[in-house]
């Protein structure tokens, strides 16, 4: 006989506990062959082996011993051993024997002289009765601690919904018995149904929600995973009479991550799309807001002619906005750090706000304020990328409107306050900053979702009312570009996020005025191949006193070149059929070493800082652009 561990078979083990040594001689030739021995004449050393030796399976003693009688030692050694007991006796301990048996102590007794079959038969079936009672007890545990262990709900029942065994139960439930009682209510319907469901099927899942409060008095929403199948138990019956186990699993944050990759695809899918038509729309936005600007200088337009130039104008820069808006969800780029006038930004962002801020139908509307009378005309400029900061604006403002359901004012504001960042450029004053405020009358936040509302993909929005990017597109922008947003918010009194930017030195905006009075007449060679655009760009470059040359092509360009070359310029698209705009710049600086070349494009989703410049552009833009380039 053996029994398996991990390093293969071994033999149990047995103690002989004899004061006569002849009797342990002649046990141990009896059962060696089987068993692993351990022998001694002294009943208290014997509890000392076995102390050391817990795998002991079964103790074969002698009754009459000095110091300690075979029923007293095994009855000691039952306090912390589970090994079997045979007792070895003359006629004459019979009472202390039937004692020893009616305790429960004893599992056998053998008469001196033994018989050595009836005696080896014996041992083996006590011994092979522990170790199969060990095994149980081993199988129990594991299967304990793996159900005590596992992180979902198992339920055993039979085929009527009795529960057999469980890891989870209703604490309040009168019947336990009954396995739906060990379910949270909600639940309850779906598991009765699974259950008739699988006596033909065999096996079930299922998805479910629970809506819970939470400590704020709203509500989450908890996602089970419902398994359901038929076990092989009891042998030999049909399908519909057999055992059952359910699993409940709590998947809420599998659910959330899927529906965080949905709105990652959705919004990857987004960034394609506004991608593929921007160069396309801008090109658009680019030959009508251009022509519009050239029209109002080049004619004198009566004052309802000149306003309609200019809603027209405000109109085609709106839509760039837009555009931006989208390719920023798609595609976000570094910041393009730059000299900010506020007091020119929020003005021209006002009508962009307006629009941004309607609601959906029968909500309640809510109105902007932007406090720019409090601006004094010498407000410093800060440092910052004026489209991203103008998207910060815009994802702070539609926030703040969400957060209002019951209609009321976005109010933003701006002051200078006093700095406090640790690391800035050398663009940048060391004691001044400029705080711009967006301050709502919505319901606030508590602490704790102020603490994850920079997170990725975290909301507080229905579903689709909201990814859960714009605040972590707003924090990422203003980690990159020396900025920094504060937010203050009680439940119940609305929130005021509150941007702080690092302030221009008055020098350093001198320098770049005094720069944009020199006139610099430059040489300048436009390649596109959209006529309204060329048309743009080169009335604007002639406005500004340069002498311009345009090509629709490389080839054309080429001729230009020669014929009139070389350029000091070259402003090239950076879409085109025939040769993209790299291919263009790198033929004519071979030709030219000295050109500068300036890109321009309607698909504004480049990293770098020599970024193309964006269609549609003013001509204050492309003023500043070929400054920032020559």
């Amino acid at each position: 006989m053996s029994v398996w561990s991990v390093k293969g078979p071994v033999r149990p083990r047995i103690l002989l506990v004899d004061d006569e040594e002849e009797i342990l001689v002649a046990l141990e030739d009896l059962l060696e062959d089987q068993y692993e021995i351990l022998a001694t004449t002294d009943p208290l050393r014997a509890l000392e082996l076995l102390r050391a030796h817990p795998d002991v399976a079964t103790i074969i003693s002698d009754q009459r011993m000095p110091g300690l009688t075979g029923d007293q030692l095994l009855m000691r050694a039952r306090e912390f051993s589970d090994a079997r007991s045979i007792l070895l006796t003359g006629y004459a301990d019979l009472d202390a024997v039937v004692s020893a048996l009616n305790l429960g102590q004893v599992q056998a007794y053998v008469h001196k002289p033994w018989d050595s079959d009836a005696l080896r038969s014996l041992v083996g079936e006590v011994t092979q009765h522990c170790i199969a009672q060990r095994a149980l007890q081993t199988e129990q545990a594991l299967l304990r601690g793996l159900m005590d262990a596992l992180p979902m709900g198992l339920v055993f029942s039979d085929a009527e919904g009795r529960c057999i065994r469980s890891n989870v139960r209703d604490e309040a439930a009168q019947d336990l018995n009954d396995e739906l009682m060990h379910f949270p209510e909600v639940l309850r319907a779906d598991v009765q149904q699974m259950r008739d469901n699988v006596r033909s099927t065999g096996q079930e899942e299922r998805l479910v929600a629970e809506v819970l409060p939470d400590h704020d008095g709203g509500t989450v929403q908890r996602w089970h995973e419902l398994s359901r199948l038929s076990l092989a138990w009891p042998q030999g019956v049909p399908t519909e009479d057999r055992w059952q186990v359910s699993m409940d699993r709590d998947v809420t944050q599998r659910v959330l991550m899927e529906s965080r990759l949905r709105q990652a695809d959705k919004l990857q899918s987004l960034g394609t799309l506004a991608g593929g038509i921007a160069h396309d729309f801008n090109n658009l936005l680019a030959a009508i807001s251009g022509s519009l600007e050239l029209l109002e200088d080049m004619v004198d337009l009566d004052e309802t002619s000149s306003a309609l130039v200019k809603n027209a104008m405000e109109s085609a820069q709106r839509g760039a906005v837009l555009t931006r808006r989208l390719l920023q969800f798609g595609r976000p780029r570094e910041a393009r750090l730059a000299p900010v006038a506020l007091q020119d930004l929020l003005p021209g962002l006002e009508a962009l706000l307006v629009q941004s801020l309607k609601r959906r139908s029968g909500e309640r509307s809510v109105a902007c304020k932007l406090s720019l009378e409090d601006m004094p005309a010498d407000f410093p400029a800060v440092w910052s990328d004026q489209d991203q900061l103008e998207m910060a604006l815009l994802n702070l403002c539609v926030n703040a409107r969400d957060a209002m359901t019951q209609g009321g004012t976005v109010s933003v504001s701006a002051r200078v306050v006093g700095q406090k960042f640790k690391t800035l450029p050398p663009e940048c004053c060391l004691d001044r900053a400029v705080a711009i405020d967006v301050v709502d009358e919505g319901e606030g936040m508590s602490p704790e979702v102020m603490k994850r509302i920079f997170d990725p993909f975290f909301t507080t929005k229905d579903v689709g009312r909201g990814t859960g990017l714009g605040l972590s597109s707003v924090y990422g922008f203003l980690s990159r570009s020396y900025g920094e947003i504060v937010v203050d918010s009680t439940p119940g009194k609305g929130t005021c996020m509150t941007l702080l930017l690092p302030v221009v030195r008055s020098d350093v905006v001198a320098d770049r005025v005094a720069d944009d009075e020199k006139p610099h007449s430059l040489k300048v060679l436009v390649v596109d191949d959209e006529a309204p655009v060329r048309m743009v760009t080169e009335g604007f470059l002639r406005h500004d006193g340069h002498n311009v040359a345009a090509a629709s092509s490389l080839a054309e360009a080429l001729t230009l070149t020669d014929e009139h070359g070389p350029f000091d310029l070259a402003v090239i698209d950076m879409r085109m059929p025939d040769h993209d705009g790299p291919t263009c710049a790198a033929i004519l600086m071979d030709k030219m070493p000295e050109l500068k070349v300036l890109f321009i494009s309607g698909h504004t989703d480049a990293q770098s800082e020599n970024a193309p410049l964006p269609k549609p552009f003013t001509q204050k833009g492309l003023q500043d652009a070929i400054k920032r380039l020559m």
